[in-house]
């Protein structure tokens, strides 16, 4: 008996062991923080576990759910929408979905894709978000569809890039277009509707002003669990129930792409093509008069998301300005330069930061978390990336333009 238990944990942590996931943008706490470590240096022919072609064009971030790897991707012309699925061990790809034929897409012409929004998993479930071209609930074993929407209208203008954000019972969109802005909460198992809020922000005439790209996430605050939702010129935070605001601040600015982050408790948010960071006390009502702690004007990201480590905030601009903050204050400690563009987020594992740039290859230059930002390494790989990095199980999951790769030892 004691030896059938021995042998019943041995084989409970060796699954468990196997089953770290990253099954959203920005991983399992929505915050880019991965707890393990992961491979410093890399290349083409070195630490490479596999490699696979993705077709097309997108720039959805990679996730990792059970025995594969999501991601989505679409024609250059936006009339075809897929789900593709790779083996987690292999690379091999196991399901390629077409699940949407838009009739005219807009065309694209500056930066962003018809598949941009990273899918996010839940309960055995994907759910892949391509804007108002439409939302499908897929099956995670099988890829057979559960659902799908295609109602929620919106004029992305220059294409989505918000992602889906699943909690509980609810998967939460978020639509900020030329023409339309709100947030509206769906049914996860139905994909029927259960709130819509419109936004209600101090937006100028011109409709170029109210786009956003950003991602909402959901934080627990005082003990109350909100979804904060960046948007052009303000951030509100809802009542997940209702989708009631509970507070809101206007920091102006136009395409927000930052995912909202809680810490030191202080919600830290960016403002978009204005390139600023607030840290916001979040409260009840509007805060912009008497909630922000701090502001930092200069040097921050339209794109890339932030990350929190301790006393340090740490960030990088689309020009390479890598800026580590006291997180409390705002108080500037150490600026460096990366020699490329950025638009992905960031991730930080076992101390170090993982910057992924875009450009004509992919660089990822790891650095120190800390405020020496001392350069660790610098890794090249073919083609640049727009899509930011996963990690589970010790492995990095890089999307460039052409390609996914599973990097590890």
């Amino acid at each position: 008996m004691r030896t059938l238990l021995a042998l019943f944990a041995i084989l409970t942590i060796s699954t468990l062991g196997q089953s770290e996931d990253w099954p959203q943008f920005r991983g399992p706490t929505g915050d880019g923080m991965y707890p393990g470590k992961l491979p410093t240096t890399w290349s083409e022919t070195d630490n490479i576990v596999w490699k696979t072609a993705i077709h097309d064009k997108g720039w959805s971030s990679p996730i990792v759910v059970g025995s594969k790897v999501w991601l989505t991707t679409a024609k250059e012309d936006g009339k075809e929408l897929f789900a593709v699925a790779v083996d987690r061990e292999s690379g091999k790809v196991v399901h390629d979905v077409k699940l949407f034929s838009p009739v005219e897409p807009p065309s694209i012409k500056q930066f962003n894709s018809h598949a941009s929004p990273t899918p996010v998993a839940s309960n055995g479930k994907i759910y892949a978000h391509f804007g108002s071209y439409g939302t499908a609930c897929l099956n995670a074993d099988t890829a057979e569809v559960v659902w799908k929407v295609t109602d929620l209208p919106c004029n992305h203008f220059r294409g989505p890039a918000s992602s889906p954000v699943v909690h509980k019972d609810k998967l939460f969109l978020q639509f900020d277009g030329f023409d339309f802005q709100y947030v509206v909460a769906l049914d996860r198992l139905t994909g029927k509707p259960m709130w819509r809020k419109d936004r209600v922000l101090p937006y100028p005439n011109d409709g170029d002003f109210k786009k956003a790209f950003a991602t909402p996430a959901v934080l627990t605050i005082d003990g109350r669990e909100q979804l904060v939702s960046p948007a052009a010129m303000g951030t509100i935070s809802h009542d997940l129930a209702t989708g009631d605001e509970l507070w809101r601040v206007i920091h102006g600015g136009m395409n927000e792409a930052a995912k909202p982050l809680f810490a030191n408790g202080l919600v830290y948010l960016t403002t978009g093509h204005t390139q600023s960071v607030w840290a916001v006390k979040p409260g009840s009502g509007d805060l912009t008069a008497y909630g922000v702690a701090w502001k930092s004007l200069k040097e921050a990201p339209s794109k890339s998301s932030l990350l929190t480590h301790g006393e340090y905030l740490f960030m990088v601009n689309d020009k390479g300005i890598v800026s580590c903050l006291n997180a409390k204050t705002g108080k500037l400690l150490k600026q460096e330069r990366l020699p490329a563009p950025f638009a992905a987020s960031p991730i930080l594992a076992d101390g170090k930061l993982y910057f992924v740039s875009e450009g004509a290859t992919c660089k990822t230059f790891v650095v120190k978390a800390d405020e020496s930002l001392e350069l660790l390494a610098t890794n090249t790989l073919p083609d640049g990336a727009y899509a930011s990095p996963a990690a589970a199980d010790g492995k990095l999951y890089l999307r460039t333009k052409t390609h996914l790769y599973c990097i590890g030892k």
